[in-house]
């Protein structure tokens, strides 16, 4: 052999080294998003094995790969790059690790984020955008978090289904479900289920008032938490009602729910319950209205956890439903007219509700919005409508303290950690203008809204995709008021039961 031969051979021999190299170095930092969880995601970022830039390019990729899940009113694809490039700037300095140090979340469009317009849904506000982040905002960037955009939601959070037609990147309007573009991806928290669902993020926020991080979650497959009322801080989020709304974690895995969790609210570690210590209770007419799937994956569900030593007990709430009606429809309308007033006045946008009102979008909401809130009333019998503030009135003083009361007597006379119940009655139906009837509104928070209106938290796990559907179904875990930390806790055990639900299409 020559020396230019072996010259040659040399060169190539190096090329095919760096060239494997390079791949290598690619393989190391191509995200898997399908199997990526928040808690991973830190993990690695702080370990220096992916960067954040390679995550957030990779989330924006798919999340306009996804546009037909209208999961997003604002992707700020330059703000989270610019973000993210930061983050990495800094973790060649090293030093101490955030909690959520340059993982990309989202945040729902009535949450305020700084710089981005702040919708709510509805098209009055397209064009509000704060200069200052909502408080648990603040908390998650104040983390380490990458907000990379403000998710689609049903419109001012008035619903169940997200079948917005305001905001639309698909050909179809309302926001989709990941596992199922034909289905609905429940609400009011829309956007951040679907986007946690298809795997575009692994962890976001919503807000919940009978059911908003719940119910979108056990559609698409992600896990999410309802504080006690006041865990977390509520400003700068437009509202329904300040006596029933909270903002609530949304994320891949329960996991993760703490650890955002623990971002907003402080606190350690939580560490995985025993179940053999865990007790739960089982009410009967929170199995009403049940679906075939839905009705098979719970019962299989409760057997697996009575194999892994929770206790498992049915339970008697009586009055529940009598006194859970008298609660809900009139505090939620009743205090959506004033706080409404209120935050347009925040906003200082100088949009009237009056204004707010004539430009809704979605039927179901325009409805609700121009023959009971504005007017300040509630449905009466034979379609006629009374005045909302004796109901109001009653339901504060005599209700809702009864509503409690019955929750901590259940508990403590049947010695619970929580109450198990299927989180939604049925998988995500068809998504289309009948998805928002007032009939599948009632359906679907059948058994989320008793817990809202007493103020106690809630933690909604996946556990199955159903047999004939394949869809999602969730199981929720309603604790005493207060007992956040103990359910994350259940929930952490739980989830090493089931594991996490396949990716769409897989």
């Amino acid at each position: 052999m020559t020396f230019r031969q072996h010259k040659r051979a040399y060169l190539l021999a190096i090329t095919a080294a760096l060239t494997g190299l390079a791949h290598q170095a690619a393989a190391q930092t191509a995200p898997d998003l399908d199997r990526l969880t928040a808690t991973q995601a830190a993990a690695d970022l702080c370990a220096g094995k992916v960067t954040s830039q390679a995550l957030v390019e990779a989330a924006l990729a798919r999340a306009k790969a996804r546009a037909d899940l209208n999961a997003f009113v604002t992707l700020d694809e330059a703000g989270a790059k610019k973000a993210a490039a930061a983050f990495d700037a800094s973790r060649k300095r090293k030093g101490a690790c955030k909690p959520l140090g340059g993982v990309p979340i989202v945040i729902k469009d009535n949450i305020e984020v700084a710089g981005l317009p702040s919708t709510a849904g509805t098209p009055a506000l397209k064009d509000f955008v704060p200069r200052k982040d909502a408080p648990v905002a603040e908390k998650l960037r104040a983390a380490g978090a990458i907000i990379i955009g403000k998710t689609n939601m049903h419109e001012l959070a008035f619903g169940i289904s997200g079948y917005n037609p305001s905001f639309k990147t698909g050909p179809e309007p309302g926001v989709r479900n990941a596992y199922d573009a034909g289905k609905i991806a429940g609400g009011s928290s829309s956007g951040t289920a679907a986007a946690i669902g298809a795997r575009i993020v692994t962890a976001g926020l919503g807000t919940d008032t009978g059911g908003s991080v719940r119910i979108p979650c056990a559609l698409n497959g992600c896990a999410s938490l309802r504080p006690t009322v006041g865990r977390y801080p509520q400003g700068a989020i437009a509202p329904i009602s300040h006596t029933r709304d909270t903002a609530g974690p949304m994320a891949a895995t329960v996991a993760d729910v703490a650890l955002l969790d623990r971002a907003i609210a402080s606190g350690g570690a939580v560490a995985p319950a025993n179940l053999k210590q865990v007790r739960l209770g089982v009410v009967k007419s929170m199995l009403a209205n049940l679906d075939g799937d839905t009705d098979a994956a719970f019962r299989s569900a409760l057997d697996r956890l009575k194999a892994e030593g929770v206790t498992v007990v049915d339970v008697e709430m009586p009055k529940l439903g009598e006194l859970n009606s008298q609660v809900g429809f009139p505090v939620a309308l009743y205090e959506a007219y004033d706080d409404m007033v209120a935050y347009l006045k925040h906003t200082g946008t100088g949009i009237s509700i009056d204004q707010l009102a004539k430009s809704i979008a979605s039927p179901d909401v325009k409805g609700t919005y121009d023959g009971l809130v504005i007017p300040r009333k509630l449905p009466g019998p034979d379609n006629s409508v009374t005045d909302a503030k004796p109901a109001y009135e009653a339901a504060i003083k005599t209700a809702r303290p009864a509503l409690q009361a019955l929750y901590r007597d259940t508990f403590a006379s049947n010695r619970l950690d929580a109450i198990a119940f299927p989180t939604t009655p049925k998988v995500a139906i068809p998504a289309n203008p009948d998805a928002s009837s007032l009939a599948n509104f009632t359906l679907f928070i059948q058994n989320t809204d008793p817990g809202s209106n007493a103020g106690v938290p809630g933690i909604q796990i996946p556990i199955a995709l159903g047999a004939a559907s394949k869809l999602p179904v969730g199981l929720e875990l309603d604790g005493p008021a207060g007992s956040d930390r103990r359910l994350l806790a259940i929930g952490l055990a739980i989830e090493k039961v089931f594991g996490r639900l396949p990716p769409p299409g897989k």
